[in-house]
């Protein structure tokens, strides 16, 4: 994503440079190359500049505006390399998607675990920006039609960048609901699975289950709503480009999806799993189902018994069901009366 992310900040005409993690020079040979990024075949925006992981310092030096876009469980361990460059900047954006457990066994959402390993490193971290929305790498790094969010806990900030970065095929909606946006991205990842699980059931029975489907899909947006509500952001964003755009893009075709697939069709999630890691498809909602069950159990638990998808899939990830077909259901259809 954070190669994707050049082409609209090339094309509303930032100065970009791009750093990849101790994992990513491989990727970044690839684009100095002039080859498409290995990932999403796509080339990468002209003119942006790259940096190897060793050479962090000097990405960072003078840079406005500093956009974090690693794996969550990446986040830790880069803020606490980039902590002095980020308090330089004038804002950071985040496109990263997941939770954080700080040392004392809280589920935090990754802006404060940023904001807290900064602190840790006596570096104050400028105004987040929260980006989410239905964006897939390949479209958005080939310039094609994206719309997008960007949300910060104060609106003029993300009004400034939205306004700085929107292009004709880039289309940014400012929001001031850092708490919902920062939800709804790992968490359409953990309810994409079971999008994949109906796909699966139906390539594994060859019968559609497009109803189910579509159940788990209004099911999935209902609990997103409840848990924006719950735990501080605004409900209304789960019916927005953060909650309802990205489950959709997400249920189509992303790898969360196509790992509930596998499930579907009869893998046991671990070997599933393998199978997406021997590909390098990372499948964010893995971890993130278990961790949001904690946070959950942690700070909702009044609404505990209102989430029945979002305990299925911790359910079936962990290995605790015996038939995901009737789990599923289960989980996805109103209850009878």
């Amino acid at each position: 994503m954070g190669t994707a992310l050049c082409r609209p900040l090339v094309d509303s005409g930032w100065n970009v440079r791009l750093w990849g993690t101790w994992l990513d020079d491989h990727l970044v040979d690839a684009i100095d190359a002039g080859q498409p990024h290995p990932h999403t075949n796509v080339p990468a925006a002209k003119g942006i500049t790259t940096f190897r992981s060793a050479q962090l310092e000097d990405a960072l030096d003078g840079a406005n505006v500093v956009v974090m876009a690693v794996a969550s469980v990446g986040v830790p361990k880069v803020t606490e390399l980039a902590a002095h460059g980020i308090a330089r900047a004038d804002a950071i954006w985040l496109t990263s998607k997941g939770f954080w457990t700080d040392p004392d066994g809280r589920i935090k959402l990754l802006p404060d675990a940023i904001r807290t390993i900064a602190a840790g490193q006596d570096a104050k971290v400028p105004p987040l920006v929260a980006i989410a929305g239905p964006v897939k790498a390949n479209e958005c790094g080939a310039g094609m039609p994206t719309a997008t969010v960007f949300s910060s806990s104060d609106f003029e900030v993300a009004k400034k960048y939205a306004g700085m970065t929107s292009t004709d095929s880039y289309a940014i909606a400012a929001a001031n609901d850092e708490v919902g946006v920062e939800l709804c991205a790992p968490l359409k990842n953990v309810y994409a699975i079971a999008l994949g699980i109906s796909d699966g059931l139906g390539e594994a029975t060859g019968t559609p289950h497009h109803n189910l489907k579509a159940a788990t899909f209004a099911q999935a947006i209902k609990e997103l709503a409840l848990l924006c509500k719950h735990l501080g952001g605004h409900s209304e964003t789960a019916y927005a480009l953060a909650g309802v755009g990205d489950l959709e893009v997400t249920g189509l075709s992303g790898r969360n999806k196509i790992y509930g697939s596998r499930i579907g069709r009869g893998e046991s999630p671990e070997h599933a799993l393998q199978e997406m890691d021997r590909l390098e498809q990372t499948v964010e909602g893995v971890p993130a189902s278990g961790l949001a069950t904690k946070l959950v159990e942690q700070r909702a638990q009044e609404i505990v018994d209102q989430l029945p998808l979002l305990h299925c899939v911790a359910r079936i990830l962990e290995g605790d069901v015996g038939d995901v077909r009737s789990a599923l259901v289960a989980a996805a259809l109103p209850a009878k009366g």
